[in-house]
């Protein structure tokens, strides 16, 4: 059973709302929905690659999409990824190359806003770029606190395998 200070900083982080965070004026707003693009994905699909440039920031609509990645010469699977979660936000603020690749587990689709119309939504309404940094840093405080959990978590030992 978690602490409840484990509770409440696991609440803390826990991820905004879209509509939440891609909240911004009119302009910028309208910007976004006339360029962003749905993209279909079928079952086995890679839409991205890791270190590939990125179009931008994705948006899942439906499906479920894996995130893998190579580290330190091995292949690591980082998740799953279901509908409203928001992908890619490390690539967007960051260098624009991708962290990790995706691929479709089933069939689904996407919503792409490109990258160079953020930039300018960015550059229009600056607190939105902060807005998305902040949901970056409660991404990557959500998969400490996953894997800190996974490590104190006690786990049932297979008594036929001991004995």
């Amino acid at each position: 059973m978690l602490s409840d200070a484990t509770s409440q900083r696991i609440t803390a982080v826990a991820a905004l709302p879209l509509a939440e965070l891609l909240a911004c004026p009119p302009s910028a707003g309208d910007l976004l929905d006339q360029s962003s693009k749905c993209i279909g994905c079928d079952s086995g699909e890679v839409v991205f690659r890791q270190a590939a440039p990125s179009k931008g920031l994705y948006v899942v609509v439906s499906g479920s999409f894996q995130r893998k990645a190579e580290r330190l010469n091995s292949r690591v699977v980082l998740g799953q990824a279901r509908s409203g979660d928001l992908l890619e936000l490390a690539a967007v603020l960051g260098d624009g190359n991708h962290t990790y690749s995706l691929v479709a587990v089933t069939s689904g689709s996407l919503l792409l806003l490109p990258m160079a119309e953020l930039s300018r939504a960015f550059e229009n309404y600056p607190p939105l770029r902060m807005r998305l940094l902040e949901e970056l840093a409660r991404e990557v405080s959500r998969a400490y606190y996953t894997c800190t959990i996974d490590r104190i978590t006690p786990r049932r030992r297979n008594r036929a395998a001991t004995a």
